[in-house]
């Protein structure tokens, strides 16, 4: 793999990428299983109709690169740098997100089934018609993130530990809303009393 190379139609199989320097790359039509990335730069690549299955990414670098049509399936990513990312179309699927920078990125219609988002950082981010059925949010950040059409209701757990005034244009269910009560009356500045 090289800096702004082309990759189209292959199988990456078994391999292991280790302080690889494979930014600005495109790849399209193509599927990594059972791949390891640890550490490397990618930043600025292009991945399209791209298949992954227990891929692991450990501290990458993968700032600013376009994902479109593409579905990845039980990948872990730990310490990995999303920032100013581009997503549309892309399904995760039993995947573990585990002290992720995604802030700035850009999502369009993305959806998080079944995943555990841990320690991950939105902060800055647009959300488009994103959803998280039976996703774990543990430790989210979203401060200062715009969201439209952000589906919340189904995720298994919902735990925001800033950026809760970003919620406006997402949906969530009466049991998280009365949840996040404290949180949200804390941010509003209300005080709460029985009398």
């Amino acid at each position: 793999m090289e800096r702004e190379g082309t990759y189209e139609w292959l199988h990456f199989d078994g391999c292991d990428f280790e302080d690889v320097d494979g930014g600005s790359s495109g790849f399209a039509e193509s599927a990594f299983s059972a791949a390891t990335f640890t550490r490397g730069r990618y930043r600025r690549s292009q991945f399209e109709d791209i298949w992954l299955h227990t891929v692991r990414m450990v501290g990458t670098d993968r700032a600013e690169t376009t994902w479109m049509d593409s579905e990845c399936n039980e990948v872990v990513l730990a310490g990995t740098e999303l920032s100013g990312s581009h997503m549309n179309r892309v399904n995760f699927y039993n995947c573990k997100f585990d002290s992720v920078n995604a802030r700035l990125a850009k999502l369009r219609n993305v959806a998080f089934v079944d995943c555990l988002l841990r320690d991950v950082d939105f902060g800055g981010a647009v959300l488009t018609n994103v959803t998280f059925p039976g996703s774990t949010l543990d430790r989210a950040h979203f401060d200062n993130a715009k969201m439209t059409k952000v589906d919340l209701r189904e995720a298994a757990g919902l735990s925001i530990t800033s950026g809760l005034e970003a919620l406006k244009g997402a949906t969530i269910s009466t049991y998280q809303l009365l949840d996040m009560a404290p949180a949200l009356a804390q941010v509003l500045g209300l005080t709460v009393k029985d009398a």
